[in-house]
């Protein structure tokens, strides 16, 4: 054989590994992860860890503001909301995700149930989820204020600021400076944020992790087993996990079993 068929020979065998390991990259699975913080927080907060440790592991992530952080409360309504984890979403599928998770901690798992109504997603993620706006406490507790949000709708005063009130487990309830219409939004009793309306409308086809620490307020503790059971047990891939942890710290203890969880579903 001389040097140059020899060379020739060399020179297909690398294209064709070249041509291999393109077929891998190309066919490697690449998972866009949405991150949403609980009432009140942030990004930087009690979700940082989560989204950082995602990132780290080759997810893209999108670790959002929303419209319920401390900062924002609530200058926005749902349907906002959800354009604002549309953009995120294309963004990451632009930068070549091929499958999509939505994660959302506290208020924002409940947040990312009702997006699994809205949008085709491969799964979602309930962190210590809370904020269930049908539950009894948040009737009877901020009752009031969605009577009042409605008369001041009903008078054409809509988009004027108000004060009413929110209400959180740790803190009681306290007073916020919305509008009766974002704030109906979000606080109807039979909304959006209705964790067991979402749940009756989710899709077959997402898959749900669904996390209650071991630590948590003693009515997510009740609920969130609760909710799963009866409403979300039969999804794909349906799991219920505890981690060992209170409220807050959930999103952190829980990063093993999502990115287990994770490969999972993209595996099948």
């Amino acid at each position: 054989m001389n040097l140059m068929s020899l060379s020739l020979r060399v020179l297909i065998s690398l294209a064709l590994i070249l041509g291999i390991s393109n077929q891998v990259i190309a066919e490697t699975p690449k998972i866009g992860m949405v991150v949403m913080h609980g009432k009140g927080g942030t990004p930087s907060k009690h979700v940082n860890r989560f989204a950082s440790a995602l990132e780290k592991d080759g997810y893209l992530v999108k670790n959002l503001e929303m419209p319920w952080s401390k900062q924002r409360e609530y200058k926005a309504p749902v349907d906002t909301a959800v354009e604002e984890v549309d953009k995120a979403i294309e963004s990451m599928r632009a930068q070549g995700a091929t499958h999509i998770f939505v994660s959302g901690h506290s208020m924002g798992a409940v947040f990312a149930l009702h997006y699994a109504t809205m949008r085709d997603v491969n799964g979602i993620i309930g962190l210590a989820p809370g904020g269930n706006m049908g539950a009894k406490i948040f009737r009877k507790k901020l009752g009031k204020s969605v009577s009042k949000a409605r008369k001041l709708v009903s008078k054409g005063k809509g988009d004027d600021t108000t004060r009413l009130m929110d209400f959180e487990g740790s803190k009681g309830t306290y007073p916020i400076i919305v509008t009766p219409n974002n704030y109906l939004s979000w606080f109807d009793p039979e909304g959006p944020m209705n964790s067991i309306k979402s749940a009756k409308q989710i899709g077959a086809d997402v898959a749900v992790l669904w996390a209650v620490a071991e630590r948590d307020y003693k009515g997510l503790k009740k609920f969130g087993p609760k909710l799963f059971n009866n409403f979300l047990s039969s999804q794909p891939h349906a799991t219920f996990y505890e981690p060992k942890s209170d409220h807050l710290g959930a999103p952190s203890a829980s990063i093993d079993e999502v990115k287990r969880w994770v490969a999972e579903v993209v595996g099948s």
